[in-house]
C-alpha cells in the first residue's frame, strides 16, 4: 500500500532490510506473549510479539487491537500481546531494552530518544495529522489560536515539546497560564477557562456534559509530528526484517478494518476500559478518521511516513533546543514500499 515517491524516502539500508516478502496476520487475547519479547518460535509456532501501548485501550489504538481480533497478526504468523499503557509508561525504553518488540510513542519522542544514543526506529505512523490541540469555549469568539493565549486562564503542561513550539511561535501576553491537571471540571465552569487537548477525549466530554468546546489543532498552527507511532528497535530491522514488515502490513489491515467498521473493536475496548461508554467510543473514532486517513495515505498507504515530515521535526527541535543537534532522518524511520 505504500508506494515509492520522491518525498517517500527512508535510508536505503533500512528500505532494503525490508524489501521481502510477506504474509498478513494477526493474533488472540491479551495472555502474555510465550517466551517473552523477541522469542524465536518453534517450527510452524506463531512468533511472540510484544507491542506495548503508550496509552490505555481507546479508539486511538483501534486498528491494533483490529488486527488481533480479526485475525490479520494470526495470519502473518505472529501471535501478538498487546500491553495497555497509561501515564509515565516508559515505551521508548522498553522498546529499547527488548522488553517490547514494538511500542507507540509520539514522532518527536522517537526524534529525542535517537538524540541520546536510543536505537529506536518508527515503522508506521497511525496519526499523521496531530490529535493535540487547544480547547475554549466558542461562546468567546476566537478565530485564531493565537487568541487563546491573549485573555482569560489557559492550562497547559509547560513540558511538552508542542506548547514549547506555541511559546516560542505566538506572545503569551494576556492570558493566565496555569498547570493542566487532565480533566476538564475547570472547563465546565469558567467561559474564560481553556487548555490543551486531545481531540478525541477532552472535547467530546466536554460536549457529553452540554459545554461548548472550539478546538484549535497544534498542527494548525505548524507543529504537526506523526503520533501514535510504532517504534521497534534497529537491531530487531536488522536481524528480522521479515517480521517486522509482517507486522507493519498486518498492522495496516487492522487498521483498515477499523476505519471501515469500527463497531466490533469498539465492543472490545470497553470490556478493556471500562471508563469509555458506547456513545465515546464512538465519537471518538470519528473525530479521529481524517487525522488517520488523509489524502496522503489514501496514496501512499495507512501508517506512511514521509522524510519530509521528519526532516521538519528535527529542525523544530533543534530550534527549540529539545536537541543539540540534529539526527540523521534517513535512520529514524523505514517506510515499506509494499504491503
Amino acid at each position: 500500500m505504500i508506494h515509492r515517491s520522491a518525498s517517500l524516502v527512508a535510508g536505503c539500508r533500512w528500505l532494503s532490510l525490508l524489501a521481502l516478502p510477506l504474509a498478513f496476520g494477526c493474533h488472540k487475547k491479551t495472555e502474555p506473549a510465550p517466551g517473552g519479547p523477541g522469542a524465536t518460535p518453534a517450527a510452524g509456532a506463531a512468533a511472540p510479539i510484544t507491542l506495548a501501548l503508550n496509552w490505555l485501550p481507546e479508539p486511538e489504538f483501534g486498528g491494533f487491537y483490529a488486527a488481533r481480533e480479526d485475525g490479520a497478526y494470526k495470519r502473518a504468523g505472529l501471535d501478538v500481546h498487546v500491553q495497555g499503557g497509561g501515564a509515565g509508561v516508559p515505551v521508548v525504553q522498553m522498546v529499547a531494552t527488548g522488553r517490547a518488540d514494538f511500542g507507540t510513542v509520539t514522532a518527536d519522542e522517537l526524534v529525542l530518544a535517537r538524540a541520546r544514543g536510543g536505537d529506536v526506529v518508527a515503522v508506521f505512523a497511525t496519526f499523521q495529522t496531530a490529535p493535540h490541540g487547544i480547547m475554549v469555549h466558542s461562546s468567546r469568539g476566537l478565530t485564531r489560536i493565537e487568541q487563546a493565549f491573549d485573555s482569560g486562564t489557559l492550562a497547559l503542561e509547560t513540558g511538552l515539546p508542542y506548547i514549547a513550539y506555541l511559546r516560542q511561535k505566538f506572545h503569551w501576553s494576556g492570558a493566565k497560564i496555569v498547570a493542566y491537571d487532565g480533566g476538564i471540571a475547570h472547563f465546565l465552569t469558567d467561559p474564560m477557562f481553556g487548555q490543551q487537548c486531545y481531540i478525541t477525549s477532552e472535547p467530546i466530554l466536554a460536549r457529553q456534559k452540554g459545554s461548548d468546546p472550539q478546538v484549535f489543532l497544534i498542527a494548525d498552527a505548524g507543529f504537526n509530528p506523526y503520533t501514535t507511532v510504532v517504534i521497534t528497535r534497529g537491531e530487531l530491522v536488522k536481524q528480522n526484517p521479515d517480521r517486522v514488515r509482517a507486522f507493519v502490513a498486518a498492522t495496516a489491515a487492522g487498521w483498515r478494518d477499523y476505519l471501515d467498521d469500527p463497531g466490533p473493536t469498539n465492543k472490545m475496548l470497553g470490556t478493556l476500559n471500562h471508563a469509555m461508554d458506547a456513545p465515546t467510543l464512538v465519537a471518538a473514532a470519528k473525530a479521529q478518521l481524517p487525522l488517520i486517513e488523509t489524502a496522503e495515505t489514501k496514496r501512499l498507504g495507512l501508517g506512511a511516513m514521509t522524510r519530509a515530515r521528519w526532516q521538519t521535526l528535527v529542525e523544530q527541535l533543534v530550534s527549540l533546543k529539545l536537541i543539540d543537534h540534529a539526527i540523521d532522518v534517513d535512520t529514524a524511520f523505514v517506510s515499506p514500499e509494499a504491503r
